[in-house]
């Protein structure tokens, strides 16, 4: 993949998560600044998405650990155990906003 490659996908992936924050019902604050993303929850937990241009990733931190996802046959995948990057972030998100949160591709 090329630099311009991932960085289109990568950035449609985070202008996706701003919308689908606002379609959401849970209390989420929103922060952007460049190629990170944090999302603050109502109990002052928070998850940061970011890019990571060098490894051609994307990167979640969240209570539940730390995450790599790689763009691999048209998705977002984690490293570790393949596990779609939408469905993950759906779980996190809904774990600690304590309530459903739906993010997906």
């Amino acid at each position: 993949m090329t630099d311009s490659d991932y960085l289109s996908r990568a950035e449609a992936a985070l202008s996706y998560i701003e919308e689908a924050i606002d379609d959401n019902d849970a209390d989420i604050e929103l922060e952007r600044s460049g190629n990170v993303l944090t999302l603050e929850f109502e109990n002052g937990s928070k998850i940061i998405v970011n890019l990571q241009p060098p490894m051609e990733e994307i990167w979640i931190a969240a209570k539940a650990g730390g995450f790599h996802f790689k763009f691999v046959d048209g998705r977002w995948l984690d490293t570790r155990n393949g596990r779609e990057f939408f469905e993950s972030l759906s779980d996190y998100a809904s774990q600690q906003a304590g309530e459903p949160v739906t993010f997906s591709a």
